[in-house]
């Protein structure tokens, strides 16, 4: 696998994109994981209504059956300690609740935050990073043809791939030239796309290897 161009100015936009691509991905996962810290430190106000509404309720009923000790008017007496019993199970249930709430919003808010450039990064820089490693690989693969073999298909690349404008300063028809198997212009088409690659551009014997029979 081919992961970087040969030639030193072009490999190093690759190593620079790159580096950013990991920077990006380390900035905003990061930002994701202080993120979900500071939401889980909300949780504390919850487990404070959650305790004091447990205490309360427990400290109420047991009041309750204590006065109902009493004789006579023992359950009447109770009955005040029982609805403010009650009370605290609510508040009980309303710090369950909001607990719940952070922590769902402790995980969908720094999912966002973390996958949003995630996703950013994995349809701009990912496709082009992945294009360029599929087509130089397979342009180096071509190594094992004979000469005149991969001179013919790194030109043909070169008319699927390469700029208009490219293709006319080789020559002013280039299909037609390659249909021909013009040597010079195919041989100048196969450079032309070793260099859009940034891959060496090694010598071949044009003049003789693509003469037409």
């Amino acid at each position: 696998m081919k992961l970087y161009a040969d030639t030193p100015v072009h490999a190093c936009r690759q190593l620079v994109s790159d580096l950013f691509a990991l920077v990006w991905v380390f900035v905003w996962i990061s930002a994701a994981l202080s993120l979900r810290e500071a939401l889980l430190t909300l949780n504390r106000p919850g487990e404070l209504m959650t305790s004091t509404g447990e205490g309360f309720t427990e400290h109420m009923n047991t009041a309750a059956e204590n006065v109902r000790q009493v004789p006579l008017a023992g359950d009447a007496l109770a009955t005040p300690f029982a609805d403010l019993g009650e009370t605290g199970e609510s508040l009980t249930a309303a710090g369950d609740s909001f607990q719940e709430t952070v922590s769902s919003l402790a995980l969908t808010l720094p999912l966002l935050v973390a996958l949003l450039p995630l996703l950013l990064l994995a349809t701009t820089w990912l496709p082009v990073r992945a294009r360029w490693i599929s087509r130089a690989t397979s342009a180096k693969r071509l190594l094992g043809l004979t000469p005149e073999a991969r001179t013919r298909l790194l030109a043909l690349r070169a008319l699927s791939l390469a700029s208009p404008a490219a293709l006319m300063a080789v020559h002013e028809d280039p299909a037609g030239a390659w249909r021909e198997n013009d040597p010079c212009a195919v041989t100048e088409l196969a450079a032309l796309e070793l260099r859009r690659l940034g891959l060496r551009t090694e010598p071949i014997a044009a003049g003789k290897a693509l003469e037409p029979s």
